[in-house]
């Protein structure tokens, strides 16, 4: 059975979300309180592709367009750290374009093992052995696992080749590149015979050079007629055009001249991306052939007769030949290298120029978020944007009253409550942290209670508020339960101490009398 050819797909990406940090206090015998022990979670797993010279269509994504990564493991205790997720690593053809789904060109993959990550994998989240530090010596508390990036794709493949094979359906061109090189397309007396593109290897003298079989072009191909969008962008990374023109044709309205002006219109309504770094021309202003083919049959060598001097006094070099009896073939294939060579020189000048390197630094006063003020039904909403602001939102358990103050003390040393009394933020103001699926809140800038957090995770999670209001009375009250944690564990350290003696006293007293009950 014939492969099937797919040289565009959509793919959807989801890599691996981060293990979840451990929170986990060590404990051993006459050690009950060794200090937290909670590892970090593994990293989740990569989406990346990588161009493999032994694949050469889209069709596998074709068939899985849904592509997961593996999620890294939880952390443990024992400081037993989560395994990280393996990378998904997606083989593609030389020439594969990445392209978000709104048509913007992310990377262009050229070359036999050229990588890029399409979806990077989320974060560990940290175990409390990691959050410990001098003020917060035993955390209960760990941080959650990163999502990983989920999004859709557009894949397109753009044939690599040098040179590129244009014309009318049934022009020929099928029976040229097997003629030419070793290639065997499919060759047939009926239009659109050829429906995928064909490479076939040509060798000039010393110059060595592909050749592309692109399928029919027809009026309208640039607006998608016929097979027109589907192959045109094959041409895109051509050096030079040949176009094959049928001298034996019979169909009423069509001549060699009309055929070659359609098909160049077309090439100059099809836009080409020429902003990808490769230095390529228009299509128009490309080198250019023209092959009037089937000479062979009588007819046709007296028309190739009549039109060859109205191209040739438009600019064109004209070749006559057959690909049947391979008549001018060989210096149509020296013609052809000849271009080929002068754009890989062009093309090797415009590599060595040296590029310029803009690097633009971030601004010293950058805290990296910002705080923009939108307008809501209910009043003012103060939307807090950022990737550290955002990434500690996805990060913490709201279950958990400490890791809400954690997240709170962490906000306030980046500064975001300095900017959102500047942006006019008061007690009481809804203040949004993330896009629209973000963390809601009713902010009260001296507490670390009393929100209504509407988190993305979907439930309303309400915070007791106390006395320990302010963060004066917060941290005398974290020493209070540091103080009192000591007398607990110097009082149990004096009830073992006392109870180790008293059974050293009554072994002592055992010595002692079983000599004298032997006298007796």
């Amino acid at each position: 059975m014939a492969t099937e050819f797919i040289d565009r797909v959509t793919v959807h990406l989801a890599a691996g979300d981060g293990g979840d940090g451990c929170a986990s206090i060590r404990r051993e015998k006459f050690k009950p309180l060794g200090g937290p022990d909670g590892a970090d979670g593994g990293q989740g797993g990569d989406i990346k592709f990588v161009v493999d010279s032994q694949t050469t269509t889209l069709l596998p994504l074709h068939h899985r367009p849904h592509l997961t990564a593996d999620g890294g493991g939880i952390g443990k205790g024992d400081l037993k750290h989560g395994a990280d997720g393996g990378d998904l690593v997606v083989a593609v053809p030389d020439g594969t374009v990445v392209k978000t789904k709104g048509g913007d060109v992310i990377a262009d993959l050229v070359g036999a093992g050229t990588e890029y990550v399409a979806a990077a994998g989320g974060r560990g989240g940290l175990g409390n052995a990691a959050l410990a530090s001098n003020k917060r010596k035993a955390p209960g508390f760990a941080l959650l696992g990163e999502p990983g990036e989920s999004l859709s794709l557009v894949l397109e493949l753009k044939t690599i080749a040098d040179i590129a094979l244009l014309g009318y359906p049934s022009a020929g061109k099928s029976s040229l590149i097997a003629a030419l090189s070793e290639a065997k397309p499919k060759i047939a007396d009926y239009p659109f015979t050829t429906l995928v593109p064909n490479l076939g290897v040509v060798q000039a003298g010393d110059v060595r050079y592909t050749v592309a079989d692109v399928p029919g072009l027809i009026p309208g191909a640039s607006e998608g007629k016929g097979l027109g969008l589907e192959f045109l962008r094959h041409v895109e990374r051509c050096a030079a055009l040949v176009h094959v023109i049928d001298m034996a044709t019979w169909e009423p309205g069509r001549d060699p001249v009309s055929d070659l002006t359609i098909i160049e219109s077309e090439l100059a309504a099809y836009a080409v991306d020429l902003d990808d770094g490769s230095g390529l021309l228009p299509l128009t202003d490309r080198p250019k052939l023209v092959a009037l083919n089937k000479v062979d049959i009588p007819d046709g060598h007296d028309l190739a007769d009549i039109v060859r001097p109205d191209l040739e006094a438009a600019g064109y070099r004209v070749f006559e030949i057959s690909a049947v009896s391979h008549a001018g073939l060989r210096e149509l294939s020296f013609a052809m290298a000849e271009l080929v060579a002068a754009e890989r020189e062009r093309r090797a000048e415009l590599e060595a120029i040296p590029q310029r390197v803009v690097i633009r630094p971030k601004a010293v006063d950058d805290r990296g978020f910002e705080v923009r003020v939108e307008s809501d039904a209910d009043g003012p909403v103060f939307r807090v944007l950022g990737t550290k602001p955002e990434r500690w939102v996805r990060q913490t358990d709201f279950a958990n009253d400490e890791a809400v103050g954690y997240l709170a003390d962490r906000l306030d040393r980046l500064g975001v409550e300095d900017t959102l009394f500047k942006s006019g933020a008061k007690p009481g103001d809804t203040i949004v942290i993330g896009p629209d699926d973000g963390v809601v809140f009713d902010w009260d800038p001296t507490s670390v209670g009393g929100a209504e957090l509407l988190g993305s995770r979907g439930t309303d999670m309400r915070l007791e508020d106390d006395a320990r209001s302010t963060r004066k009375e917060r941290k005398a009250a974290f020493h209070d339960r540091m103080d009192a944690k000591a007398a607990v564990r110097a009082e149990f350290e004096a009830e073992r101490v006392a109870e180790n003696g008293q059974r050293g006293r009554e072994a002592s007293g055992r010595d002692t009398s079983e000599p004298e009950a032997g006298r007796e």
